[in-house]
């Protein structure tokens, strides 16, 4: 199986590509829009892992042009921030499966090959707790503003001392 991973993490990217190269795919990376336009375009691929956000681009925005060079391909959104209201955008764009970061390769190559193994609902005990959510959102808020902590606590409508607190504290644990 051809597989176009599209991640701008690096290391998460080579992790997962060494992984899914293990389990016997090809697997093609690239860390950005055009990169994976360009592969996209130009190779026979099988399956494609998107990550949802690609540093300031939208990576939903992508799912479109990519099916559109690759209309047989297996698209899959794998996301570290995911919501009901995203999933069902992406498979409305046209993805076929939604996977939440991390998951496994073995998940990964399920969902490429259209087995996967995922219950369309997640145990109670899988859900993050809302602490945990509330940390995401604010470490994806503060990423969007370059890390200035003054404009991320304008955008969260909150006091800069009270982010600045939530900010010290330890992730909370899912």
């Amino acid at each position: 199986m051809n597989v176009l991973l599209i991640e701008d993490d690096e290391g998460f990217r080579t992790t997962l590509a060494l992984a899914l190269k293990r389990r016997g795919c090809d697997v093609l990376q690239a860390a950005g829009q055009h990169e994976a336009l360009g592969l996209a375009e130009s190779e026979n691929i099988d399956g494609m892992v998107l990550d949802m956000r690609l540093g300031a681009v939208d990576g939903m925005r992508l799912i479109p042009e990519l099916l559109r060079h690759q209309p047989k391909a297996r698209l899959i959104i794998l996301t570290g921030y995911g919501s009901i209201p995203s999933a069902l955008e992406a498979v409305r764009l046209g993805a076929h499966d939604y996977l939440l970061k991390p998951a496994s390769a073995d998940q990964v190559l399920a969902a490429l090959q259209g087995s996967s193994t995922t219950s369309p609902r997640p145990a109670v005990s899988d859900l993050p707790s809302l602490a945990r959510l509330e940390w995401e959102h604010i470490q994806r808020v503060l990423h969007e503003h370059g890390g200035n902590i003054s404009h991320t606590a304008e955008a969260l409508g909150i006091d800069r001392r009270t982010l600045q607190r939530k900010l010290a504290k330890m992730p909370p644990e899912e």
